[in-house]
C-alpha cells in the first residue's frame, strides 16, 4: 500500500463501490432497461463525487489546526448536503421517471454508498497509524530518573 493514508484510503474505498456500481448499473439495466441504466449511472457519479470530496478536504486539511479542520469538515457537510439536495430536486424536476428511473438511483446510491464506506472502513483499519501517547506519572518519573 502506499505511504498517504488518503491514497490508501481512496483504493480501499474506490474498489469496493466501483464493483457495486458496475453491478447496479447491469443489474438496473436489466430490470428497469434503459430508465434504470440512467438512474444507476447518475447514481454512481454522484456518489464517487460527494464520498470523494471528503476524502479530498482530508487531504488537503491534514496539516491544519484541529479547530480549522473542524470548521472545513462542517462546512464541507453543510455544502454537499445543499448541493445533493440541489441535484436531488434537478433530477427528480427536470427529468421524467421514463427517462431516469427513481428505484434504480436509489437502490444504487445505496448501495455504492454502503461499498464505498465499507472500503474506506477497511482501508483505515488497516492502516498503522501510529498514536503518540500521553505520559502517565509513573512513566514521566523512570525517564527523569534515567536522565539524572
Amino acid at each position: 500500500m502506499n505511504d498517504d493514508p488518503t491514497i490508501s484510503m481512496w483504493h480501499g474505498a474506490i474498489i469496493p463501490a466501483s464493483a457495486v456500481a458496475i453491478i447496479t448499473t447491469i443489474g438496473a439495466a436489466l430490470v428497469r432497461h434503459r430508465a434504470g441504466l440512467w438512474g444507476a449511472l447518475i447514481a454512481s457519479a454522484t456518489v464517487v463525487i460527494f464520498l470523494g470530496i471528503h476524502l479530498l478536504i482530508s487531504a488537503i486539511s491534514k496539516n491544519l489546526d484541529p479547530i480549522a479542520v473542524m470548521g472545513l469538515a462542517m462546512f464541507s457537510y453543510f455544502a454537499k448536503i445543499l448541493v445533493m439536495g440541489a441535484l436531488l430536486l434537478i433530477v427528480s424536476k427536470a427529468t421524467a421517471p421514463q427517462t431516469v428511473d427513481r428505484t434504480s438511483f436509489a437502490v444504487a446510491a445505496l448501495a455504492i454508498t454502503a461499498a464505498w464506506l465499507a472500503g474506506e472502513i477497511r482501508a483505515f483499519l488497516k492502516l498503522r497509524i501510529g498514536l503518540p501517547l500521553p505520559s502517565t506519572g509513573a512513566q514521566a518519573e523512570d525517564s527523569s530518573r534515567k536522565q539524572g
